[in-house]
């Protein structure tokens, strides 16, 4: 019942689906229960016109065997050696398989390699259940029905109704793909079929990836252009008038978000198994982990033209969100960059309307609570990481002696005490 999980529940409740939200996080099951949301973009009156549908949560996954279809939702970060760790969906599957029933569908949605579903899902489920169930491969076949549809989740983006974002489909067999097209079909207006789960796997591993190597290109061009004394955004507003042939991308301090920083390794990982090196993945995914350390280096820059260096100094980063309006810490270049600063003997703060505090995660253990903007003067350097939109950045570099922006945030404001980078 995450940032995928949850909004899916929504949707499907939306449409008089009696939902389960399966958690293993006891406080999450509470607050649903309770009507509430820890989700911003959730309301809470959300939450309760769900239940009016039959909408609860649990923590039991015995009443998995109560349900038509389970719909997995779950984390693939990386483990400390930039490999695809699967260890939530492995557990989950394992959890779930002693209570699955025949004729039963259960999609995977979580982002991973091509194969996840057909050499990791299936096995285990057919191993798990005590039935001796199969996965149904063939039309009028009975036993589980299992499939692949990559989430499309894009926090904070209004400007598409999730009912209108296509729902990619690939199914272990006919009649699972005809399943999970009928079931997802009552909540978004347009489902796409592909050929199997891989196919599905891969269509959102190409998304991300894409994305991802648009962002690195820009990225590596601003630190060029800033070299030669060119305004990159300015570079990019020109060339987006282009009717055709051109997507605009900006870039930023860093990747973040559960997907675009992880799905080129995934990839790349399971490439070494067919002995193809994904060269130029890799290199896009390196550049755009490398932005972090650019951004220390700006910041070293902007505080020697004071007379002071990183060591010692009071620097207040605005914005945790790995992008702005959003409640989402995954992957955030915000958290590198403070831990970076603080390896150089910086005394850091952070202020983000949405994170009161912030503790300890799978890469980082910070252990701050939100500083107010009512005292900018107080710090030699104030970082603009996320540009998020309750931010009065003309106020900020008014009273601020130093403003390295990130994110183009001070577009228009013209005073010497702003570097862009």
């Amino acid at each position: 019942m995450g940032y995928v999980g949850l909004p899916l529940a929504l949707l499907f409740s939306g449409e008089r689906f009696r939902v389960t939200g399966f958690d293993i996080a006891q406080d999450k099951v509470k607050t649903l229960n309770e009507g509430g949301s820890y989700i911003v973009r959730i309301l809470p009156a959300m939450i309760q016109e769900a239940q009016k549908a039959g909408f609860h949560a649990t923590a039991d996954y015995s009443e998995i065997a109560q349900m038509d279809a389970v719909i997995i939702c779950v984390p693939t970060p990386l483990n400390e050696y930039h490999e695809p760790d699967l260890s939530y969906v492995t557990g989950t599957v394992e959890a779930i398989a002693p209570h699955i029933h025949e004729g039963q569908l259960i999609v995977l949605e979580s982002t991973t390699y091509p194969g996840t579903t057909d050499e990791l899902v299936v096995p285990l489920l057919e191993k798990g259940n005590p039935h001796g169930l199969r996965v149904a491969r063939v039309q009028g076949e009975s036993g589980v029905h299992v499939a692949f549809s990559p989430e499309r989740e894009d926090p904070g983006n209004d400007s598409v109704s999730r009912h209108d974002i296509p729902k990619v489909v690939g199914g272990c067999g006919p009649a699972a793909a005809e399943l999970a097209a009928t079931i997802y079909g009552t909540i978004f207006r347009r489902v796409v079929p592909v050929s199997s789960p891989s196919a599905a796997e891969m269509t959102k591993l190409l998304e991300n990836i894409y994305r991802c190597v648009n962002i690195a290109l820009v990225n590596e061009l601003k630190q060029l252009c800033m070299r030669m004394g060119i305004d990159i955004h300015e570079v990019i507003d020109a060339a987006k008038t282009k009717p055709f042939g051109f997507h605009a991308f900006y870039p930023g301090p860093g990747l973040g978000g559960h997907c675009i920083p992880i799905d080129p390794f995934y990839l790349s990982w399971k490439a070494k198994k067919f002995d193809f090196h994904t060269r130029f993945i890799e290199l896009a995914g390196e550049v755009n982990s490398d932005m972090p350390y650019f951004v220390i280096e700006q910041i070293g820059n902007g505080l020697n033209e004071h007379s002071k260096s990183i060591k010692g100094s009071k620097i207040l980063v605005l914005g945790l969100a790995y992008k702005r309006d959003i409640d989402d810490l995954r992957e955030s270049p915000s958290l590198t960059i403070i831990e970076l600063l603080r390896d150089k003997g910086a005394t850091v703060a952070y202020n983000d309307p949405y994170f009161p505090s912030v503790g300890q995660g799978r890469h980082y253990a910070l252990n701050m609570t939100n500083t107010p903007l009512d005292n900018l003067a107080h710090y030699d350097a104030v970082i603009i990481v996320t540009d998020h939109s309750s931010y009065d950045y003309k106020a900020i570099v008014e009273h601020s002696k130093l403003v390295i922006d990130t994110r183009n945030a001070t577009k228009g404001i013209q005073s010497p005490k702003i570097l862009r980078c």
